[in-house]
């Protein structure tokens, strides 16, 4: 909580120094809309399609305003939410939950052990091109209906009766627990999916809801948004907070005026801002687990299939002048994809990140990497290089794009045109293959590597770039199979696929640690109750309270 989750660009500081207002503490006593919170988001929200959703604007939505089998806590502590019972057999491989009775979704539908066996089928039927299918890997036949090899129905999940689920896996999952207090995993009202068909989860009225909150005003197309309290909620009276207003906004300064005026109620800090608000009463610092990369499509740009031009482009990008002069805002030099703090060797303590280094190439040398595209041209039969960078449209985002234009062009013969669009556009176009480059920020949706290498698999539908590599694909195949059940080998697959896919450029690394909805921000003493994990969907608001 992909994260996944696809995250805004638009968390990314500016290079340019930022106009700052009010550089005081700001409010600190008690909230004028006591009952209400008000916060901003760097995005639109995409759709509040249970199987098809993949950012984090709508993962977040999802997370608050829907319930599965359990809700993630804090310190990322899978807590019952419609389960009251877990029994998991010796093997691992059989799970059985008890679910709550009598909890209703919000137009009043009974929510049962069915809806989990509908929503699951859908997700993982190829009719339905859920892009997170893949985390279903391990429950049974799921891999196998996605690859059209069995039928949808052969799924491992069973309704014994409204109020036990029954599921069957074909290896254990390590992380199982916090793979069902994620959205993809919860429950869908059959009904109200077919009644709205294509627009289903497309507007707040073409969704019901079973969680602390509901969705309100959203048109689909709108930045301005509420989640205000379900009272169709088993657990309602732990709600203490009666609405829940959103809204976009995109430039940094716009956001931080806001707070200091007092209009809303936490702000994200970027570039300069982060110095001249560190001593703030208000100042917060969640810490990130969100990797951005750069993918190249190998598939539309014939070049980026040649290794040396891709070790090229990642060697030019000085990526310590990115965190500590654009960024500014706490992110760390990425030596490659999988961010440090996430994983640990089993028998060493060592940090992942550390056990998969592979320096030379995620370390800034621009003689090497000249060298390197000269080779790589000539292999290629090219004599320059021409491509567009796709990101989105936020300021920062503008300004990130153009530092890694200035970084590319440094290298001979190399022009970068800039393409800035919506987030959701952004989406799209990644998704469908149309660019050449494009940043890609992505949150972990889950405490393990595996979130971050089983998206650059040969078949994975994250995969955008079109990167394959045999080994890299054993690898995981490996951790995720006959070495399930033993911790340091599956480790070790996992540190053998990260050093292949930095070594061979599957994507250029490019920060790690904060994006929207993590690192530094001002949030009024207020607020409280806020839950906050580093992985998985970021924030549970189901305990917020504004006094």
């Amino acid at each position: 909580m992909k994260l996944r989750r696809v995250l805004a660009l638009g968390a990314v500081a500016a290079i340019a120094a930022v106009t700052l207002t009010a550089c005081g503490n700001g409010s600190n006593g008690a909230s004028s809309h006591k009952g209400t919170l008000n916060l901003t988001t760097s995005a639109e929200m995409p759709g509040l399609d249970t199987s098809k959703v993949t950012d984090n604007s709508s993962l977040t939505a999802l997370s608050n305003t829907q319930e599965g089998i359990y809700r993630i806590g804090k310190n990322s502590k899978p807590e019952n939410a419609l389960a009251t019972k877990t029994t998991v057999s010796k093997d691992g491989l059989h799970w059985t939950f008890d679910l709550r009775k009598n909890t209703k979704w919000s137009n009043g539908d009974k929510v049962t052990a069915k809806d989990f066996v509908y929503s699951w089928q859908r997700t993982n039927d190829p009719k339905t091109a859920s892009q997170y299918a893949y985390l279903f890997e391990g429950v049974k036949n799921a891999t196998a209906i996605q690859n059209k090899k069995a039928d949808v129905k052969s799924l491992g999940v069973k309704a014994d009766g409204d109020y036990k689920l029954d599921v069957t896996l074909e290896k254990p999952i390590p992380y199982f627990k916090l793979l069902l207090g994620f959205p993809i995993f919860f429950p869908q009202d059959q009904k109200v999916v077919e009644k709205y068909g294509s627009q289903y989860g497309m507007k707040a009225d073409k969704q019901v809801y079973n969680g602390p909150f509901k969705v309100e005003d959203w048109t689909g197309t709108n930045t301005k948004w509420k989640w205000v309290k379900n009272s169709s909620y088993w657990d309602k009276q732990a709600v203490k907070t009666n609405t829940i207003n959103w809204q976009v906004v995109k430039e940094s300064n716009t956001a931080l005026n806001l707070f200091n005026s007092g209009k809303v109620d936490r702000t994200q800090l970027q570039g300069s801002q982060v110095a001249n608000y560190k001593n703030n009463k208000n100042y917060v610092y969640y810490q990130g687990s969100t990797s951005a990369y750069l993918e190249l499509n190998e598939a539309k740009v014939p070049a980026f299939k040649n290794q040396k031009i891709r070790q090229a482009l990642s060697m030019s990008l000085d990526r310590k002048q990115l965190v500590n002069n654009v960024l500014q805002d706490g992110s760390k030099a990425a030596t490659g994809l999988i961010p440090s703090k996430l994983s640990k060797n089993p028998q060493t303590g060592a940090d992942f990140a550390k056990d998969s280094q592979v320096p030379d190439v995620t370390d800034h040398n621009l003689s090497k990497a000249k060298a390197l595209l000269k080779e790589g041209e000539k292999e290629a039969g090219i004599s320059d290089l021409n491509f567009t960078l796709l990101a989105d449209d936020t300021s920062t985002a503008k300004q990130n794009a153009e530092f890694l234009q200035s970084q590319f062009e440094k290298l001979p013969g190399v022009k970068v045109s800039l393409q800035n669009v919506p987030f959701k556009n952004r989406l799209t176009k990644s998704s469908n293959g149309d660019f050449d480059a494009v940043i890609t920020l992505w949150g972990a949706d889950y405490n393990d590597p595996y979130t971050y290498s089983s998206l650059f698999t040969a078949d994975n539908s994250q995969n955008n770039g079109k990167w394959a590599n045999e080994q890299y694909d054993t690898d995981i195949k490996n951790s995720a199979d006959k070495d399930a059940n033993d911790k340091q080998a599956r480790y070790n697959d996992l540190v053998d696929a990260e050093k292949t896919l930095t070594k061979e450029v599957g994507v250029i690394p490019m920060y790690w640690g904060t994006a929207s909805g993590s690192g530094p921000m001002l949030q009024k003493s207020y607020v409280k109750g806020v839950i906050y994990n580093s992985a998985g969907v970021n924030f549970n608001y189901k305990n917020v309270e504004v006094k």
